[in-house]
């Protein structure tokens, strides 16, 4: 019976042994899937504070685009009618100077012949 006994007890330790590991193992996972949690966290503020960030570029981008569209309509209205003063008989200028739309930088034009601007680099 003393060998039973021994046998019983051997397998008793090493019953205990595999608890304690599978305890061990289970710390060490509950603490990965903390460190992973909190990375989560951290990554899901990051995303949030980012889709804010460019909710508000996306608003500047869309006034500033606007406001340059504006600029464009302006600049075109305001040289189609000074070209007309400069090609109407009793206009103030024979040769207006030469105006790109949106840029407001020289540019070679023919008019005289076709009576529209054609703007080249």
């Amino acid at each position: 019976m003393s060998q039973q006994g021994a046998a019983l007890q051997n397998y008793n330790n090493e019953l205990v042994k595999c608890i304690e590991e599978l305890c061990q193992k289970r710390e060490e996972l509950c603490r990965q899937i903390q460190q992973e949690e909190d990375e989560k966290q951290r990554l899901q503020n990051e995303v949030r504070q980012l889709t804010e960030k460019l909710a508000r570029v996306n608003e500047n981008l869309a006034r500033k685009i606007a406001s340059r569209n504006e600029f464009d309509r302006t600049i075109a209205e305001t040289e189609a009618a000074y070209l007309k003063v400069g090609l109407t008989p009793w206009g103030y200028w024979a040769n207006p100077p030469e105006l790109h739309p949106t840029t407001c930088t020289s540019l070679s034009h023919e008019y005289r012949n076709t009576n529209r601007l054609v703007l080249s680099e």
